[in-house]
This record gives C-alpha cells, sequence and structure tokens, in this order.
C-alpha cells in the first residue's frame, strides 16, 4: 500500500512538472498596431489573439500593443522583417515602400462599395500575385481586414477641390495618396498619424483623409469637425505576419494562425461596415459637421492620377488593376 502511495506521488509530481512545463511553453507573439484601444483594429486584433491561443492549444499568446506603443506604421513593418514585431495591421500602402506597386491600391474610386472592396482584395489576380511578392521582403499577408473608405476631416469647410486650395493635408507616406491629394489642390504634409492630432490643434495643417472609422477612434473630429464624406479612396488593411515567425510555426501551428487571421478578417469587415453610420451619428452629436459634397468634382480633378500612376509604375500594371476593378464593379453593382 505504501508503495503504491509513492508511486501515485511520483506519478502526480510529473503530471504537475509536465503541465507546467506545457504552460510555460506558450510563447509570446507580438502584435503592434497604431488604432486606439477603443477602434476596430483592437477589437479585431483581440479575437485573432484569442483565436490564435485557442487554434494552437495554448502553444502561442498574442501580445497586442495599441496606439503605436512599440512603433508608427511604417517603423512596424521594418521591424517585422527582422522578427522584432511578429504582427502588424495597416492600411496597404503602408507596405508600398518594400513592394512600390502597392501604391497602385491607393488609387482613387477603384470600388464604391465593401463589396466590390473585398472581392478585390480577396481574388484580383493581379494583387495576389503582388501580395505573393512579400514573403521575399520579411513578412506576409495573411488576411484582410477593414478600415473603410477614406474621407476629409478639415478645421474649415471642404465643399470643393476650390476649398482644397486653401489649406494643407496631412498624408501618410504614400505616392499615391499624396498624388491624389495634391491633384484636388491640398497642399500635403506627410507625418505619421501618431503626430496628426497634435498637428491639427496647432494649425500645422488643416486637416487629414482617413476611413470613418479611424476619425473616430482618433477622435481627429474634435479638432477638424468638418467631415466630408467623399469616400475618394478604398482603404483596407491587410494583416500581416513576420516572415521569420511565420517559418518559425509547424505545417499544423500556420494552418491554426491562417484559420485565425481569417476569423478577424470576417469579424473586422462585418464590425466596420455596420458601425459607420453610428459613429457618424455620435460625431455629430459630439459636434462634428457632416456632409456628403458632389463627388463629380473631386472625381475629375484626380484624372491626371491614373496617367501619372502609368509614367512611374508601368501602363501594364495599372491597366491590370484597372480591369479587375472595373469587372468587379460590372459584376457588383453597388446599390
Amino acid at each position: 500500500m505504501e508503495k503504491q502511495f509513492k508511486v501515485g506521488r511520483i506519478a502526480a509530481a510529473l503530471a504537475a512538472v509536465l503541465f507546467s512545463g506545457h504552460a510555460m511553453a506558450a510563447q509570446t507573439l507580438k502584435f503592434s498596431h497604431t488604432d486606439n484601444p477603443g477602434g476596430s483594429r483592437q477589437a479585431a486584433a483581440e479575437v485573432f489573439a484569442k483565436k490564435v491561443a485557442e487554434y494552437t492549444d495554448g502553444r502561442y499568446e498574442v501580445k497586442i500593443y495599441p496606439s503605436g506603443q512599440l512603433a508608427n506604421d511604417p517603423k512596424a513593418i521594418e521591424m517585422m522583417q527582422f522578427g522584432a514585431v511578429d504582427f502588424t495591421v495597416s492600411a496597404t500602402g503602408s507596405y508600398a515602400p518594400h513592394l512600390a506597386s502597392l501604391n497602385l491600391t491607393a488609387m482613387p474610386f477603384l470600388v464604391d462599395s465593401y463589396e466590390q472592396g473585398w472581392e478585390l482584395y480577396d481574388n484580383s489576380q493581379w494583387l495576389q500575385g503582388e501580395f505573393a511578392k512579400l514573403p521575399a521582403k520579411g513578412f506576409r499577408v495573411l488576411s484582410t481586414w477593414e478600415a473603410g473608405f477614406r474621407s476629409f476631416t478639415t478645421n474649415e469647410p471642404l465643399t470643393s477641390p476650390e476649398d482644397a486650395k486653401k489649406m494643407k493635408m496631412r498624408v501618410f507616406p504614400n505616392d499615391m495618396i499624396r498624388w491624389s491629394m495634391e491633384a484636388m489642390g491640398f497642399q500635403t504634409v506627410v507625418m505619421p498619424i501618431t503626430d496628426v492630432y497634435l498637428s491639427i490643434q496647432q494649425g500645422v495643417v488643416n486637416g487629414q483623409e482617413n476611413p470613418v472609422d479611424t476619425i473616430k477612434s482618433q477622435r481627429f473630429y474634435e479638432v477638424a469637425p468638418y467631415i466630408t464624406l467623399t469616400r475618394h479612396v478604398y482603404s483596407p488593411l491587410p494583416l500581416t505576419v513576420s516572415e521569420k515567425t511565420w517559418q518559425s510555426f509547424s505545417d499544423e501551428d500556420k494552418q491554426a494562425v491562417m484559420k485565425a487571421a481569417k476569423d478577424s478578417a470576417a469579424f473586422s469587415r462585418d464590425l466596420v461596415k455596420n458601425s459607420v453610420a453610428k459613429q457618424l451619428e455620435e460625431m455629430s452629436a459630439a459636434g462634428a459637421k457632416i456632409s456628403t459634397p458632389d463627388i463629380e468634382p473631386f472625381r475629375s480633378a484626380v484624372q491626371s492620377v491614373y496617367a501619372k500612376a502609368k509614367d512611374v509604375y508601368g501602363a501594364e500594371a495599372v491597366d491590370k488593376i484597372l480591369a479587375d476593378a472595373a469587372a468587379i464593379r460590372k459584376a457588383m453593382p453597388a446599390n
């Protein structure tokens, strides 16, 4: 009996050690983004983290660093190349310094609805081919989260490109966005998103352009209360992983992380699409002045951007993405 008791104690001790070892084996992965904790990126990141832990049976823990705690968008992407950050999520144009052709996704007025945008990012042969080049740059796309369509927030009324000629507009480091803003008449100032609120407040710039979700989460409407819904660029958020991190995963864990990425993308798309009306109502109640201008003058103003894109990136690439977008708009008319 005493011998059985000792054997039982040894077995229990071994089980405790094994359990402790398993628990300690969970590897922490760093997820950096620049959205505030109340924004949709943080909500989707929490879904992603939960699903990664679930689908890997606790082998990995995703720790989220919001609000640019680790780095702004360009720096986080650079850090992924060295494995210092494992995941980030940012506008497609933020990745363009590493693959210039991705600037073409920011050409103005490519799509008119969320559904068209999802089809473009999920099934455009040209875009999928460009994404396939990214692992050689040090990171890869796992899925595409939603941010929505870019519109303006300014501290003066913006009704037409004529008004734009009097304003300085913050842009992020993306040639296509800058060209479009300058074609509309704005003077452009490049700066990271983490500097924008204070820069508007101090009069360095008159405003910025971003999706409604970002305008709300970053509270830009407090310092630039004129929200002008031009929806001039569809601006989703590719979720990316460091290639070094990806190659460290087993095949099983790669499948698990990819599944978590797709689940979080579905969550993000649903959340953002269905939140815009409420966000606009909340900002209006807080004093924002929301308007939808005549879009045709803005469309006309940016026509030169397509020709400039062909000069810089080549007519073949521009024609391919324009053809994909046109086919999608025809097959899926916006309501």
